[in-house]
């Protein structure tokens, strides 16, 4: 926007020396070269009346000539009748001017004056290059005046953009000066008062989410420790089974708690995003979930970048920091729960432009198209290998949580059968191949 705005003041100004300059250079061409026809045509009609007189006047006419070669750059000479044409010719470095000489009615003669015009062209330049320095030089001034007044235009501008900047990286407590024009302050005031309310139902779903979990979490315990005292204390095998049936809802119930919890934590949490170094994540991760793994005799490996030569810990990625950690955990959470004994699951990554793809893969039974268009709805569960399990959550978190950091999520089929998850995250500027 400054570039346009200078741009368009830089014609403005650009038009104005054209429509007031050139007609003026062109004036002063048309006067210089008309001064000087009309100086050679006066002294060749001169010279032309001395021709025609008696014979005192042919020798003034000689002596005439040669004062002209003597104190002018011109030449003229005489010449016969035949050759006697009124004639002004503009040549190639030089203007002839020819005049007649008539006695009595008759032609007698003719001069011919030759005029060359190099000081007529070097004043020329001079007038249309004097000119042109001074356009150059007004257009110069012009750009930095324009830039000056286009950066103070726009500076509100760019003050609201760094509010939404910083707005689209969660930093909610950003705020924009109220300056410039009226139209520009009555944004700024609106889309500050915007960020104050918004941080404020932030807050209250944050303390909502604090208070519930521990409202919630403490009688469930509660209500699980009263059933298994129960079931400690009775012998009759028809009432354990139900308190056992009892205390299974009650785990179900406090996994679905804890699920909502999660979710409700991710949709509150706004953070600003930072580089973080995917490679050291997923490995510390990985470490987490491979015991789990070996127990099933379920192999993890590692490809693309993450397995390549990998300098410092790149690629980095922009993620709000523990997001990426409770992704992974959901994501392999799933992968081993439908791989079968002695499967594999892959962790890749690739580096696209400015964004970074990390994937998960595993040898399970996949999903169906609808399956996979659903599997991101709130308490939906597939058919695992290891059964119905789960509260229906895990994929609901990851992609709100990759959804904050400004990223994608997709499920697709794996290459040699299963499911691959395609988490797609923005890179760093300051990410390695």
């Amino acid at each position: 926007m400054i570039r346009q705005l200078i741009v368009s003041y830089v014609l403005l100004v650009a038009v104005a020396l054209t429509a007031f300059t050139v007609p003026v250079a062109f004036t002063l061409t048309a006067q210089l070269r008309g001064d000087t026809e009309q100086s050679v045509e006066r002294e060749a009609k001169t010279m032309a009346l001395l021709l025609s007189g008696d014979a005192a006047s042919r020798a003034a006419l000689d002596r005439m000539v040669v004062a002209y070669a003597q104190e002018t750059p011109g030449t003229a000479e005489v010449l016969p009748a035949s050759r006697a044409k009124t004639a002004t010719h503009w040549g190639d470095g030089e203007l002839e001017v020819t005049a007649p000489a008539r006695r009595d009615g008759r032609t007698v003669g003719a001069v011919r004056i030759t005029y060359p015009t190099s000081d007529l062209t070097r004043r020329l330049v001079q007038i249309w290059g004097f000119r042109a320095i001074l356009a150059v030089g007004v257009l110069a001034v012009a750009a930095g005046l324009g830039a000056i007044v286009a950066r103070r235009l726009t500076r509100p501008l760019r003050q609201l953009n760094d509010m939404a900047s910083r707005f689209s990286d969660g930093d909610l407590t950003a705020r924009t000066p109220v300056t410039g024009p009226h139209e520009t302050q009555t944004l700024a005031r609106t889309l500050n008062q915007a960020g104050e309310r918004l941080d404020t139902l932030i807050a209250s779903q944050r303390i909502f989410v604090a208070d519930a979990s521990h409202q919630l979490r403490t009688p469930l315990t509660a209500l699980r420790l009263s059933l298994d005292n129960i079931a400690d204390g009775v012998d009759d095998e028809f009432v354990r089974e139900d308190v056992e049936q009892a205390t299974a809802e009650v785990v179900r119930m406090s996994r679905l708690v804890n699920g909502l919890l999660v979710l409700a934590r991710a949709e509150a949490k706004v953070t600003a995003a930072e580089p973080l170094p995917l490679r050291e994540i997923v490995a510390e991760r990985l470490s987490v979930w491979r015991p789990a793994a070996d127990e099933r005799g379920v192999d993890i490996a590692l490809g693309g970048t993450l397995g390549g030569n990998v300098v410092d810990g790149r690629p980095l990625v922009l993620a709000s920091p523990g997001h990426l950690e409770q992704v992974l955990d959901n994501v392999l959470s799933n992968a081993l729960e439908v791989s079968p004994d002695g499967a594999t699951i892959t962790v890749r990554s690739e580096l696209r432009g400015d964004e970074v793809e990390l994937t998960v893969s595993d040898e399970g039974p996949g999903m169906s198209d609808p399956d996979k268009s659903r599997a991101f709805d709130r308490f939906w569960r597939g058919q695992g290998l290891t059964g119905r399990s789960g509260s229906g959550l895990g994929l609901s978190v990851v992609r709100q949580l990759v959804t904050d950091d400004g990223g994608t999520v997709a499920l697709r089929d794996a290459p040699g059968g299963g499911l691959l998850v395609a988490i797609t995250l923005r890179a760093s500027p300051r990410s390695g191949g």
